[in-house]
């Protein structure tokens, strides 16, 4: 006989073997808030000088660095002043132009070379860290002289070698993009801080 307690019980094992799944990507993650902290503030300071923040991944982690430009763009805590970021994967019809002509391969590497320029910085966000459209992004972005972050799973990877500095999380891909998440929005803590902070010397 089906009860509800027979339907319930499986149910929220599989929910505790998930959220437990996190616990150790979120404890890795917090031995890296020194890293954390000062991409934050490094955002700050070449947004305030005019810089921008180039984003891109694929699926899931797409989402993810769209969620980050969109917090730079529009506001995370409270009101600021706009700043410039764009997810390049967002951009669909260069996307789909790009992809049509040159391969997907190429899809980000190619705005990359038209939009960065020398002190911007790339984010790629990757679970796998080896996807070859960021890969290439990444050369891209170098040969620009613009600055690559990534955000991965597990180090090394191909990505994490590549890239000026990465931020490599060890688990599952779902409870490595949930943990990025959390990374993310602590860096638009810290930069909305050092903002507050430029702001405040600037009328003093």
């Amino acid at each position: 006989m089906i009860t509800e307690q027979s339907i319930q019980s499986p149910t929220r094992d599989r929910v505790e073997t998930h959220v437990n799944a996190l616990r150790p990507v979120l404890d890795v993650l917090q031995t890296e808030a020194p890293l954390i902290g000062r991409w934050g503030e490094t955002l700050a300071e070449r947004l305030l000088r005019g810089q921008r923040l180039l984003a891109a991944g694929n699926g899931g982690s797409a989402a993810e660095a769209q969620h980050l430009t969109a917090e730079l763009v529009g506001r995370f805590d409270g009101e600021r002043r706009p700043f410039s970021a764009i997810s390049l994967h967002a951009e669909t019809s260069a996307v789909t132009a790009i992809a049509n002509d040159y391969g997907y391969d190429e899809v980000f590497a190619r705005q990359v070379s038209g939009h960065a320029r020398h002190g911007d910085i790339l984010l790629l966000l990757s679970t796998s860290g080896a996807s070859r459209n960021l890969l290439l992004a990444a050369e891209a972005a170098s040969a620009c002289g613009a600055t690559t972050w990534a955000l991965t799973g597990e180090g090394p990877n191909p990505l994490s070698s590549l890239v000026d500095e990465a931020l490599c999380l060890p688990g599952p891909s779902a409870n490595v993009q949930e943990a990025q998440l959390v990374a993310i929005h602590a860096i638009c803590r810290v930069f909305d801080a050092a903002v507050a902070a430029a702001a405040e010397r600037g009328r003093s």
